[in-house]
């Protein structure tokens, strides 16, 4: 399930974040900005569940023990990223939806279901959030970035286990 999740989140962060390049290029005489929006915020949503599902799953299903070779602060490093990467991908869709929201915009997810706006109209309040959801986006950066390098020294360099236990596992023939 943890594995299941780890990709799930990995393939819509890759997704939300085309789209969000995307929408600054799109016209919007064509509609395909507003569809681009709503693409990019229902998959936001989708983050924000599947990682507070994948932080539920985890209080109950311990991941499988490091390796004892790794030294202490390489154990922090990776439980910092970790914890820094659920909040980010928590604080990333909830950024967004208070820009929309104090924008006055409700946010629909994929047309199936509308979330209205819970907070005041506030241009001020739009902004801030606006900016804390761009800054926000290079923050995940990084953490992404060093969460994937320390999985390819782990599996190319130390060949420790650490990559293989979020490999997709294959089926015996």
């Amino acid at each position: 399930m943890a594995r299941g999740l780890h990709w799930l989140v990995a393939g819509l962060a890759v997704i939300v974040v085309a789209l969000g390049w995307a929408i600054p290029g799109a016209p919007r005489e064509t509609g395909s900005r507003e569809l681009l929006l709503l693409l990019h915020r229902s998959c936001g949503l989708l983050i924000i569940a599947t990682i507070l599902f994948r932080a539920f799953w985890r209080l109950f299903h311990s991941p499988p023990p490091l390796p004892r070779s790794l030294a202490r602060i390489e154990i922090l490093a990776a439980h910092s990223n970790h914890l820094l990467l659920y909040i980010f991908f928590v604080l990333q869709p909830l950024s967004g939806y208070i820009n929309a929201a104090a924008a006055g915009h409700s946010v629909s997810f994929f047309g199936i279901l509308t979330i209205p706006p819970v907070l005041a109209e506030d241009p001020r309040l739009s902004q801030i959030a606006n900016a804390v959801h761009l800054a926000g986006q290079f923050a995940i950066y990084a953490l992404v970035g060093m969460h994937v390098a320390a999985a390819l020294m782990h599996g190319l360099i130390r060949r420790d286990g650490v990559l293989d236990r979020m490999l997709p596992r294959r089926r015996a023939s």
